[in-house]
């Protein structure tokens, strides 16, 4: 699979100057933690579940989360496990290459179960992600993975995701934060990424920001992205993957966009028309929380609606001024520090405070692709979208 595949390929010669780079579910861990993009979250009750699998990876989707846990009422917990079992058993037998797919546990015991139940279709899974993950929590959840990957025969990966009052709360944000840098640095080959339960967090204090706000301007929740980023993501070696919140609005209408792709066809029309349908969608704020992401050392996200796929993946794309940029940084001749003067001759790069950044973003343009000098997120996102 790669990002971008559902695009044809003449449309991605006009696209990009570097296309993505292929994977799959046995690349290398810090290709496939970049790679993941829009992970999708779905419910693991719902009856055509395989259906939608396949359709979703045409319409560009990489990685997704089948949900056994806040997604589901807690009566249909044994109902989706049943239906995951028949759900991986259809899927394998149309012997197509699905996403990247992860099941959302509830209990470190249902990992084992659901390894020893999937039989040889474990071999479509990714692995598990693991909910309200502490270093209480966390140590049997990973004990459990760790067997159920010997009983699979294949790796597994762990995604945890940081949602607990305790990381939340003041007085036990430094512990908790602690605990869990330390599980999962015992664990480090089997962390694929951690993901942050903003939901939940905001839960805690009966909040929840409103289509306008970002989770950056929930003062509270930006201030533990910020200790989580500054204990889990460092970028000397020690850090981790972390992925964007989700994301709670969606549009109302299922074709959205098209009508006014299709009657923009000039550039700037076509560029005004797409915003003023992202604001209308309630999108607006989507797309300025993703920069925000970014900005705080984040790396994809996650998503609960199809329609988030395409901005999330045109928002990773590598601009052109970005990877001259970072060419420029890591090449040899810079390895002894220095400043150098931007090919856009807009900026000053710094060789060594701007080594790491230079080093991200050549990962990211491997599996995003670098966009074409002339092309932005609108051509991009209409790309997707003409699909």
């Amino acid at each position: 699979m790669r990002h971008f595949g559902h695009i044809a390929a003449a449309a991605k010669d006009g696209l990009f100057f570097q296309e993505p780079c292929a994977f799959d579910a046995d690349s290398p861990a810090p290709l496939l933690s970049a790679a993941l993009g829009a992970t999708l979250y779905s419910p693991a009750t719902r009856p055509r579940l395989a259906d939608d699998i396949v359709k979703l990876a045409g319409r560009g989707v990489v990685s997704m989360v089948l949900c056994l846990e806040d997604s589901i009422d807690d009566s249909e917990v044994v109902a989706a496990e049943e239906n995951l079992v028949r759900q991986f058993a259809e899927l394998d037998a149309r012997s197509i290459e699905p996403p990247l797919l992860f099941i959302r546990v509830r209990e470190p015991e249902q990992i084992t179960d659901l390894v020893r139940r999937l039989g040889a279709t474990v071999r479509l899974l990714s692995g598990f992600v693991l909910p309200k993950f502490t270093r209480a929590r966390g140590v049997p959840f990973m004990e459990a993975l760790t067997k159920a990957e010997a009983a699979a025969g294949r790796r597994l990966f762990a995604m945890p995701v940081l949602e607990s009052p305790e990381l939340l709360h003041l007085e036990t944000r430094r512990e908790t934060l602690r605990g869990i840098a330390e599980t999962v640095t015992a664990h480090r080959n089997r962390v694929l990424a951690l993901r942050l339960g903003v939901t939940d967090f905001c839960s805690a204090y009966g909040l929840r920001r409103s289509p306008d706000m970002t989770a950056y301007d929930v003062r509270i929740v930006a201030h533990v992205i910020a200790d989580v980023v500054n204990v889990l993501g460092r970028a000397d070696g020690t850090g981790f993957t972390i992925t964007g919140p989700v994301w709670e609005y969606f549009p109302r209408q299922e074709r959205m966009f098209k009508p006014q792709l299709r009657n923009s066809p000039f550039q700037e029309n076509r560029a005004e028309s797409l915003r003023t349908e992202l604001i209308a969608h309630d999108l607006d704020g989507l797309l300025r929380e993703i920069d925000l992401d970014r900005a705080n050392g984040l790396l994809g996200k996650t998503c609960i609606h199809p329609s988030h796929v395409a901005p999330v993946h045109a928002l990773s794309v590598v601009s052109h001024e970005e990877f001259s940029d970072a060419q420029d940084i890591l090449r040899p001749e810079s390895n002894g520090g220095g400043v150098l003067r931007s090919a856009y001759t807009n900026k000053m790069n710094e060789v060594k405070p701007h080594r790491a950044w230079a080093e991200r973003t050549l990962l990211r343009a491997e599996v995003f692709g670098v966009a074409r000098e002339d092309v932005g997120f609108v051509d991009l996102l209409a790309a997707c979208l003409a699909e």
